[in-house]
């Protein structure tokens, strides 16, 4: 199964986020490298938040990924949620 994670991120994101960007961009590819995390992206215009797609059984590796994720620990992320989602055509 797979699952998407929406982040929504604070206004200036690009600006705020430069003190945890590296900390983030590790965790980000530590669930790339580990196979749990398939695809990552941010929304260029307006930088106003992300999608991650993740992959496994079941959401405990995504809230995880969340609890952990810098973005989310020091505010920058104001919202997030995760959907479930049936892939028709794709890995």
């Amino acid at each position: 199964m797979h699952y998407v994670l929406y982040y929504t991120c604070v206004e200036n994101m690009l600006e705020l986020r430069k003190p945890v960007r590296e900390e983030h961009l590790a965790l980000v590819k530590a669930a790339h490298a580990a196979g749990d995390l398939v695809l990552a992206g941010a929304y260029p215009e307006p930088p106003d938040g992300s999608v991650l797609i993740f992959q496994g059984e079941d959401t405990e590796k995504v809230k995880a990924f969340v609890t952990h994720d810098p973005y989310v620990t020091t505010g920058l992320v104001t919202e997030w949620h995760i959907r479930p989602l049936m892939v028709a055509v794709g890995g």
